[in-house]
């Protein structure tokens, strides 16, 4: 079997596709060493791989970015995007090369886009290297708007006019910014420059890119690349019921775990997986049904609900490894709050989030509980990590979180309020959920653009609407069925791509024979 590097930036929305195709790696008998932050060091861990610590390359929680990089500050605007450039992605890159090439040799190198680092280091190391988009694929195209314009494709003389003009604009301003960062970098490992004015493209693999997503999310491109492969959501793979589940002695005996402790948080994820799998069935059914045009009833006690019996088994695909469960409320499952069974109650769900990056709740969460206060739904909130009662009082109408597990939660939701992070909303659609986005920074006003132009869900064009054009936006999604067929459509094209299986399997086919 390989000696295969994985490189994952030390994010949540990273650390997710990534470790989903670490396991299955793993589980076909390659030898996996893991590149990633401390903080994301035992979900790797838990899955069977060893980890090459963040040593040269400057280590960070991303949870609050600022503690490490001042500069970047809440992140939001324009300041904090060129700031998150210049010293999370490029101020770390040289780093993460020195620690990459000093843990060789490696057979393979698998990479998520924006560890810039991975991709310079399998380039020089001279071995087959694979790309995993986290975000939407941001290749340029001479079909396309340049990345990060406030718009989508123009369909017309003057909208492709139009873009053409952008993509002369920024092709002149990625010659003078970006590229002499990336040659710098690459000169320093003996590679030659990038090729001129494509901004990032030259740190996706010419080998495999593997990308998240389905072309039903992508904008029509002509000159797409061969070795460009949509595989759906990259979800860590459930257990087949039944299956034997390793005891904490023997992880921790395996020396796949820093201590006891830790192993059980892994075996605790295990038992959630195997919990998850009629879930995920669940959701797959939703989203086939509401493709074909068919009535979709939210499951109740006698479905989902009988999942959760087992105490044990209802907790943690939503939660950052190693943490602690919570205890079980009064009516509910341990690690699920006590009204949880409202859900299935419910005449309609919405769920809101702002993920675990952009955290501050008066941008979105907020706003969602109060613009829905007087309607006949329930808000289920989910913090990413901040205690809920930071929220201050509740709509009686609002139920808080910090974390909830997704693939319990969205078989029972009929609408996602969503900041836009990519695997949230990639994890809605597989489950037939539509959307309404407010994107504000970073790739997140690219992902709203994406999900209303692909007819799923609506794009409020800020990532701090008021409460009421949330609400609006919410009637609106709930009242017309075009937006949730639209959503199963999407969802049963993701199940049927694949996912991690098949994203290895392209990988593999990279190994020599």
């Amino acid at each position: 079997m390989a000696r295969i590097l994985v490189a994952s930036m030390p994010f949540a929305g990273h650390v997710g596709p990534m470790s989903a195709i670490t396991a299955e790696l793993v589980r076909r008998g390659h030898e996996v060493v893991v590149y990633t932050g401390a903080k994301y060091r035992d979900r790797f861990l838990s899955a069977g791989a060893t980890w090459l610590p963040w040593i040269k390359a400057t280590d960070f929680d991303d949870a609050d970015l600022a503690a490490t990089f001042p500069e970047v500050g809440d992140g939001k605007g324009f300041r904090g995007t060129q700031a998150n450039g210049e010293y999370v992605l490029f101020g770390t890159t040289a780093g993460q090369i020195a620690d990459i090439m000093a843990g060789a040799p490696y057979d393979l190198l698998v990479t998520d886009q924006v560890a810039f680092g991975g991709a310079i280091a399998g380039q020089a190391l001279g071995i087959p290297w694979a790309t995993v988009t986290v975000t939407p694929l941001s290749l340029t195209s001479r079909h396309l708007p340049a990345l990060g314009m406030p718009w989508t494709p123009g369909g017309g003389p003057l909208g492709r006019a139009r873009d053409a003009a952008s993509r002369g604009l920024t092709n002149a301003l990625y010659r003078r910014i970006t590229d002499p960062k990336l040659n710098k970098l690459r000169a320093d490992v003996g590679l030659g420059p990038v090729e001129p004015g494509r901004l990032f493209d030259g740190i996706y693999s010419t080998d495999l890119i593997i990308a998240q997503g389905v072309p039903g999310l992508e904008y029509p491109r002509p000159d797409l690349p061969p070795y460009v492969h949509f595989v759906g959501r990259l979800a860590p793979a459930t257990s087949p019921p039944g299956s034997a589940t390793p005891s904490a002695a023997d992880i921790a005996a395996d020396g796949t775990a820093a201590d006891a402790d830790t192993a059980a948080a892994a075996v605790a994820a295990a038992d959630a997986a195997t919990a998850a799998a009629d879930a995920v069935a669940a959701a797959a059914a939703v989203a086939a049904a509401a493709a074909a045009g068919l009535a979709v009833p939210r499951p109740g006690p006698a479905t989902l609900h009988d999942i959760l019996a087992d105490p044990a088994d209802s907790v943690g695909a939503g939660r950052p490894a190693g943490r602690a469960a919570s205890p079980a409320g009064p009516g509910g499952s341990a690690g699920l709050p006590d009204w949880w069974p409202e859900l299935a109650e419910a005449a309609t769900v919405v769920h809101v989030t702002q993920g675990t990056l952009d955290m501050d709740p008066a941008d979105l969460l907020r706003p969602t509980m109060d613009g829905l206060a007087d309607r006949d739904v329930l808000v289920v909130c989910t913090t990413g990590g901040a205690d809920p009662a930071t929220l201050g009082p509740l709509p009686s109408n609002a139920r808080a979180a910090t974390f909830l597990p997704h693939d319990l939660l969205l078989p029972l939701v009929d609408v996602m309020v969503t900041n836009g992070g990519w695997g949230g909303v990639l994890a809605a659609l597989q489950a037939g959920v539509p959307l309404v986005v407010a994107g504000g920074s970073l790739d997140k006003p690219e992902v709203a653009r994406r999900v209303a132009w692909s007819g799923a869900g609506l794009d409020l064009r800020t990532g701090s609407p008021k409460a009421a054009r949330i609400a609006e936006a919410v009637d609106r999604v709930r009242s017309d069925p075009a937006f949730r067929t639209r959503a199963g459509e999407l969802g049963a094209a993701m199940t049927a791509a694949g996912g991690a299986p098949v994203a290895v399997d392209l990988i593999e086919g990279l190994l020599p024979s």
